[in-house]
Order: C-alpha cells, then sequence, then structure tokens
C-alpha cells in the first residue's frame, strides 16, 4: 500500500498506554499502513483531542483507533466528533482490570458507534482497521486473505504430534 499521509490514527489518553498500543503500530507496520501515534487525553485536555478528532479527516484518516484506561472515554469522545470509524481499545492498568474501560468504551448511545475490541487488544484493532481499508484497496484485501492463510497453516502444524 503506498499512500501520502497515515490513513490510521493511534491515539491514547496518555503515555503509558503505549505499552499495550505500540502492538497496534506494530500490526499495521507489518501490513505496510501508513499511521500517525498521539497521545491526547479526553479528560485533561479535551479541546486538544476534539480538535484531533474533528481535523482527522481532512488529514487523510480514514480510521482511529483510540486506546485508554478506567473509566476514560476517548474513544466516544472522538467518535462524538468525527464520522470517521473509530475502534476503542479498553486498557488495563485500573484496579478492576480494565472491566471499567471496557464497559465505558462499548456502551455507547445509538448513532455515535464505537467498535470495541478485547481488553488491551491493540493489535486485533489494527487488524480490524486494515480489514476496513480492505474495503477499498483490493491489493491490502489480499495481503489480509494470505495472513489469514498463514494462520490457518500455522494452527494445523501445532497439532501434529511433537513427537
Amino acid at each position: 500500500m503506498v499512500e501520502a499521509g497515515p490513513l490510521v490514527g493511534i491515539v491514547m489518553g496518555s503515555k503509558s498506554d503505549f505499552k499495550v498500543m505500540e502492538g497496534a503500530g506494530q500490526v499495521l507496520s507489518e501490513l505496510g499502513i501508513p499511521f500517525e501515534t498521539r497521545v491526547s487525553s479526553a479528560h485533561r485536555a479535551p479541546a486538544r483531542t476534539l480538535d484531533y478528532a474533528r481535523g482527522a479527516e481532512a488529514r487523510g484518516l480514514k480510521v482511529i483507533i483510540a486506546g485508554a484506561g478506567m473509566a476514560a472515554h476517548l474513544a466516544g469522545v472522538i467518535a462524538s466528533s468525527t464520522v470517521l470509524p473509530v475502534i476503542g481499545v479498553p486498557l488495563s492498568g485500573s484496579a478492576l482490570r480494565g472491566v471499567d474501560a471496557l464497559l465505558s468504551t462499548v456502551q455507547m448511545p445509538s448513532g455515535v458507534p464505537v467498535a470495541t475490541v478485547a481488553v488491551d487488544g491493540a493489535k486485533n484493532a489494527a487488524w480490524l482497521a486494515a480489514s476496513i481499508l480492505a474495503l477499498s484497496d483490493a491489493p491490502l484485501a489480499d495481503a489480509l486473505r494470505s495472513r489469514r492463510e498463514d494462520m490457518a497453516r500455522a494452527a494445523e502444524e501445532a497439532d501434529k504430534p511433537v513427537l
């Protein structure tokens, strides 16, 4: 895939979230999908977060992946300010081990959807973003099919006797 600018935005509520969210960047890099990474808190810097979301489409982004922990609602705030698909990654950095983040991410009001992956599921968020982009990118769709076939072969190989 050859594009001039980033197609996916990866946003996290704080720098400490990078340990999990870097998995999304790794997957996107492997697939050749250009992305940008930002730290922006929906609660500590709401104006900055809203500006990011409102300008994303004009900057050429097609999908936003947003990761936050506790009940911080980064993905929801972003989704409220753009029509781009937003994929929420609930993060486990709280005493509730991410259940609070999961519920605040998945329980969106009708008309403001956030696709939500598993707690700490940044890699799957990137795979989902790639699937969304593949709807209008045949070579990327072929690459995703090939990766799935590779995964299936690896699973079959793992089932063979080890002795």
